[in-house]
């Protein structure tokens, strides 16, 4: 099934305005005999998760933040899993039947959520339903205006009595309580969820023994949050997709992401072009620049200061002079004394020898 590319895809759709916040759930219904509850269900924040549910425990369950208990959200909760649950049940089963499914096992699984825009202005929700990895129906509701449309091969299933019950749902309930709990947890975790973390851009060459090819990369990392618009140049234009590889968005350990894109070219290419990095993302003033000169070393912006260079330089050559500079020292002031323990055995031989006569 390709839900999983969809959940992150649909997640980079709502996260392309870098301003917005997005709700969402996952939800999957189960028909047949399998080690996994019969509905289960995922609350992300933005990126974050946020709630768990399953019909064997029937409780929203807090992962990932420490969120403060709030009863309304949580009866909130229980309100909507419950519909929810009761609701896919109902389809897959009627869908089985209509497709004239024989199997043992089918899965209806729901994406859904809601979105803040900019200046807390409410965006749309939407629904998006499939059946055994088919997409199907789908629901969109903007503020005042609710429709359904039906993609693929689905039967049709909603008389216009049922749609009406299903857009007041979603208008009188679902979306208010998915608006009121974004705003919710914006306003208690905006610290977190809200934070700004610029991106570490290089732009990178390594050549490649098998082919002899040069693979020159702009690498973004460590940016939050996640989205960011990464571009690879060549002599001013951005290189064509089809000619890229890489582009996937990738969690860190820290809570921060990173992105690369990658391009193979000949040495001769390489020296032909001149290849530049570009970052856009919202914790940057303008828009970054990382470039490459022509015989393929970093520019002089990106470059190291040379005054940085000779600090080290000086660090380094103090670090290794220093301890000869006080060995010699020592050696020389104990070459300038007598050795005690070289005269001792004579000084001690003329006090203990016994007083003898002068001779006549």
């Amino acid at each position: 099934m390709d839900t999983g590319r969809t959940l992150v895809l649909f997640l980079l759709v709502l996260k392309a305005n870098g301003g917005s916040h997005s709700l969402l759930m996952l939800a999957t219904f189960i028909i047949g005999d399998t080690p996994f509850p019969e509905f289960s269900a995922v609350v992300m924040l933005d990126d974050v998760q946020l709630l768990y549910y399953d019909s064997s425990v029937k409780t929203a369950l807090q992962r990932e933040l420490k969120w403060a208990e709030d009863g309304v959200l949580k009866m909130d909760a229980s309100i909507v899993f419950g519909n929810v649950n009761r609701g896919m049940e109902f389809r897959a089963h009627h869908l089985k039947r209509k497709l004239n499914h024989t199997s043992s096992l089918h899965v209806q699984q729901r994406l859904s959520g809601c979105e803040l825009l900019d200046h807390d202005q409410p965006g749309p929700m939407f629904v998006h339903d499939a059946f055994n990895g088919e997409s199907g129906d789908h629901l969109s509701a903007n503020k005042d205006q609710y429709s359904f449309r039906s993609q693929w091969h689905w039967p049709a299933m909603w008389d216009i009595l049922v749609a009406d019950q299903v857009k007041w749902l979603h208008k009188s309930l679902y979306h208010p309580i998915c608006l009121r709990t974004l705003r919710t947890y914006l306003h208690r975790h905006k610290n977190h969820l809200l934070r700004k973390v610029k991106p570490r851009v290089r732009l990178l060459q390594k050549r490649l023994p098998d082919s002899g090819e040069v693979r020159v990369t702009c690498l973004a990392t460590g940016f939050y949050p996640r989205h960011i618009n990464l571009t690879l140049l060549r002599d001013g234009q951005p290189v064509p997709d089809h000619q890229i590889t890489g582009g996937e968005l990738l969690p860190n350990g820290d809570e921060t992401y990173q992105m690369r894109k990658s391009l193979e070219v000949s040495t001769e290419e390489l020296q032909r072009h001149h290849y530049k990095c570009t970052a856009q993302h919202l914790s940057l003033d303008n828009k970054l620049d990382i470039h490459l000169d022509l015989d393929g070393s970093l520019d002089p912006a990106s470059a190291t200061p040379l005054w940085v260079l000779i600090s080290i330089a000086l660090i380094l050559m103090f670090a290794v002079t220093a301890p000869v500079a006080v060995a010699i020292k020592c050696y020389r002031r104990h070459q300038g004394q007598p050795n005690v323990y070289a005269l001792a055995p004579t000084t001690l031989a003329q006090k203990t020898a016994p007083d003898t006569p002068p001779e006549d």
